[in-house]
């Protein structure tokens, strides 16, 4: 079976977070609440109705929220989205080695199609709106050995599909939290995985 690695999205593969913090902003004047866009950015990751709750907004309005968020993201964050450094090595990496990439993300999945699609990235498969251990059951279904991501959340998917929880610390986490977590390996930047890469499939060729 060929080599199969997964990747988080934010803050792992990119970083949205500009855009991000713009689109929370207007969506807090056109509805006359008090969000701090700056803060949702700094922590990327969890579900977007959990990051609305965190910031005291009453259950009623947010579904209103996301949706008039979601609405504006492909205007708002998309064009002003990045990749993270070292994030086209480490994919190039995987195609080296003849594997595939799959990328599993917390995000709304149309949106998180409109990013690759915006980098000029071929992956083989994504799937949007997963958080924590939920991703697992995909990186499972998809044969991924290796998982990789910046947030705890995504160390716990890892583990729930039995795959090395590979951790970045360019996100919202830094090392301990993720080594308390489970991590296995931890990197401050993708620019280091595809020299990982090599020695862990070095023992799988021999």
């Amino acid at each position: 079976m060929a080599l199969t690695v997964g990747f988080d999205l934010d803050m792992t593969l990119i970083d949205a977070r500009p855009g991000v913090a713009a689109a929370i902003d207007q969506v807090g004047v056109e509805f006359g609440v008090a969000l701090d866009g700056s803060d949702f950015a700094s922590r990327l990751g969890p579900p977007l109705q959990d990051m609305f709750r965190d910031a005291g907004m009453a259950e009623a309005i947010i579904p209103a929220l996301m949706d008039r968020y979601r609405a504006l993201y492909p205007t708002v964050v998309i064009g002003t989205t990045v990749a993270m450094p070292g994030a086209e090595e480490a994919m190039a990496a995987v195609r080296d080695l003849g594997g595939r990439i799959v990328v599993v993300t917390g995000k709304y999945e149309p949106n998180a199609r409109l990013h690759v699609e915006a980098l000029g990235w071929h992956v083989d498969h994504l799937r949007g709106e997963l958080w924590s251990a939920a991703k697992g059951a995909v990186l499972r279904e998809q044969g991924a050995s290796v998982y990789v991501g910046d947030h705890v959340g995504d160390v716990r998917g890892a583990r729930e599909a039995d795959a090395v929880a590979v951790a970045v610390t360019t996100g919202p986490c830094d090392e301990r939290e993720l080594v308390d977590a489970g991590a296995e390996v931890v990197l401050t930047s993708l620019e280091q995985f595809p020299a990982w890469l090599a020695e862990y499939v070095e023992p799988l060729a021999g």
